[in-house]
This record gives C-alpha cells, sequence and structure tokens, in this order.
C-alpha cells in the first residue's frame, strides 16, 4: 500500500468526521448517536438493544444507555418480544418518527448543497466506497 494515500485517507476522515460534527447541531435537534439508532430502528425495526449495539458497534451498556435517553424523550418505546418475553424490542412512537423525518430532510438537503456539483457517476462513487468503508470497519476485528 502506498503510505501517502494512508496518510491522506487518514487525514481527510479524520477532517470528515469533524466538519460533519460541526455541522450536525445545525442539522436538527438529534445527535449522531440519537440519530444512528432511531434510523436504524427505522429501517429494521423493531430491535432488541444488542442488535442495535451489534449493528452499531456499541458496548451493550452504551446502546441501553442511549436507548434510555431516546425512551425519556418519547422517541422510542420497548415492549416485549412475542417469541422471547426476557427481552425488550425497540420501536420509534410517532413523536420519534416525527423527529427522525425533520432531521433527515434537513440532512438531505444539506448534503444536497454540498454535493450539489458532483455527477452522478461521483455521487454513485462516492456511496459505493462509504458503503465498502463501513462495511470493512465493521468486519474488522479488534
Amino acid at each position: 500500500m502506498n503510505l501517502d494515500s494512508l496518510k491522506s485517507i487518514e487525514y481527510e476522515i479524520a477532517l470528515l468526521v469533524r466538519l460533519t460534527t460541526a455541522y450536525s447541531p445545525k442539522l436538527g435537534d438529534l445527535d449522531r448517536s440519537e440519530y444512528l439508532i432511531l434510523s436504524e430502528v427505522n429501517e429494521n425495526g423493531p430491535l432488541a438493544i444488542n442488535v442495535i449495539a451489534e449493528k452499531l458497534m456499541l458496548n451493550i451498556s452504551t446502546a441501553s444507555r442511549q436507548v434510555g435517553t431516546l425512551e425519556s424523550k418519547q422517541y422510542i418505546r420497548r415492549f416485549p418480544d412475542p417469541e422471547n418475553g426476557r427481552i425488550s424490542l425497540i420501536e420509534l412512537t410517532n413523536k420519534g418518527q416525527e423527529i427522525l423525518n425533520i432531521v433527515q430532510k434537513s440532512r438531505y438537503n444539506f448534503y444536497s448543497e454540498v454535493l450539489q456539483n458532483w455527477s452522478r457517476v461521483e455521487l454513485k462513487q462516492l456511496e459505493d466506497n462509504l458503503i465498502r468503508l463501513n462495511k470493512d470497519f465493521k468486519n474488522r476485528k479488534g
């Protein structure tokens, strides 16, 4: 591997995380963890906390705490898993769906402005490479 490319990639990813974190408060009333959990439950729910933790690479206690925060805001609700009553499943409430829709729209509009000069081919390449990078991160052991 080319060391110069790796140095550049590492720096650009760090900068991207910083820039997206800087803009996030302007894009809605959800922090990154709240947004990711609500999005995951919206796309794949209802989900158990351990599944949320696994999908987002969180430890169970962190996921439980974040789910508790979302529950206190009435964005999600817990209910017993019909197949295993010892497990709680998480689903969005109407209030959770509303806030997620608002924040997603704000984020989509923002990214649409940032990426407005990118061609369809460039956007597809970025999408494919981000999906691949996230998948590779998730598959990395240790």
